[in-house]
């Protein structure tokens, strides 16, 4: 069993307490963070039980925060071979995984999208929906099709019906996959749509359990609480999982005191372990996948990452959220919130550094520190 560290004070009757840094150490280790590790692409995206991929870089950003040795062929040769697939699952957002987790985790997290449908109800009315999901699978599986093809052509069928309403129904319930060339590294190609099934010819599987779900979710994410998996996943009522296993998990609590559940032997780090720079993608799951997103984002830095429509890369600083960046012409630009120290502001463009040769090695770019952000 892993030791609490210095950071855990015993509280009677409930059980030791973490430090919102001890969080944010465990918190970073489990998401390959600390230090870049040698997995492999597949066990990476599997661990972390997917990444985040609205759109096409992202993963590619994320893959090369976390992994040693990281190329983005190393990721574009699994998504051409469909060994990874780009699909809505968690939180309604395309999310990248393995072929096996999104036979699984989509079906699980099914009647999040069923909840979905219900918001656009009012463009739906008189459509049969068990009827459209045939229809669609039909005209998907003949050959990918594009968001507007499949508006046009279930249209065609229900006239009265608003047509972006009938393909946000479609996506819901059918669990479409962006086909290939569209998120390999390099290349540009319009969203077209197919199933999941059809993609890897292969049927869907049982859906993964609440109870599996809880256990990797701690693995990725934790120490959490039962609120924290609920905005992960978008699920609701997952209390009872963590109820039934409850005997064979560990059980802290936070600075407020809210219950946080963990695996035994999931590292625990010291809250003092160094934490490099890192440079991460826009809504990279690290800063999504928690209701109280503390561990990661300090309360002054809070929705400082968007602003109107437009959304930053966030960029990390002894592991918490501390300025964004954006490659903008020929230089990456990093607009800090706050006064880096001189050690640190070596280290971002050691890291910075580092990026640029990974990713974008067919240029050259300047690093340039903008004016620290109020």
């Amino acid at each position: 069993m892993t030791k609490t560290t210095k950071a855990a004070r015993t509280m009677t009757g409930t059980g030791p307490t973490l430090s919102t840094r001890a969080l944010n150490r465990a918190t970073l280790d489990r998401q390959l963070l600390l230090r870049r590790s040698p997995l492999s692409v597949m066990a990476a995206v599997e661990h972390l039980a997917g990444l985040q991929a609205q759109e096409v870089k992202p993963p590619y950003y994320a893959l090369a925060a976390r992994l040693g040795g990281f190329t983005p062929e190393d990721l574009a040769g699994p998504l051409a071979d469909r060994a990874v697939v780009r699909i809505v699952t968690l939180r309604s957002t395309i999310h990248l995984h393995t072929a096996d987790d999104s036979l699984t985790l989509r079906p699980l997290v099914q009647p999040a999208r069923d909840r979905e449908v219900n918001l656009f109800r009012k463009g739906l009315a008189g459509v049969d929906l068990d009827r459209l999901a045939g229809l669609a699978r039909d005209l998907v599986e003949a050959e990918p099709r594009t968001m507007k093809q499949l508006r046009e052509a279930l249209s065609a069928e229900w006239p009265d019906a608003d047509p972006q309403s009938l393909a946000v129904a479609a996506r819901c319930k059918l669990p479409l996959v962006q086909v290939t060339p569209r998120g390999l590294w390099g290349r540009s190609a319009q969203v077209a749509l197919t199933t999941v099934e059809h993609w890897l010819d292969r049927p869907a599987g049982q859906a993964a359990s609440p109870d599996a779900a809880v256990l990797r979710y701690l693995a990725a994410f934790g120490p959490a609480s039962v609120k924290d998996i609920q905005t992960w996943s978008g699920l609701t009522r997952m209390r009872a999982a963590f109820e039934r296993l409850r005997p064979q998990l560990l059980t802290f609590r936070d600075e407020n005191g809210v219950e946080l559940f963990d695996l035994p032997d999931a590292p625990r780090p010291d809250p003092d372990t160094p934490a490099p720079p890192r440079f991460l993608p826009e809504f990279d799951n690290l800063l999504l996948s928690h209701a109280d997103r503390t561990r990661v984002i300090p309360p002054a830095n809070r929705g400082r990452t968007w602003q109107a429509n437009t959304f930053y890369c966030p960029l990390l600083v002894d592991g918490f959220l501390a300025g964004v960046w954006r490659i903008l012409g020929d230089a990456l630009v990093i607009e800090p919130f706050t006064e880096f120290s001189k050690e640190q502001r070596a280290e971002i463009l050691e890291e910075g550094e580092r990026m640029l040769r990974v990713l974008h090695s067919e240029a050259a770019y300047d690093i340039r520190f903008g004016t620290v952000i109020s």
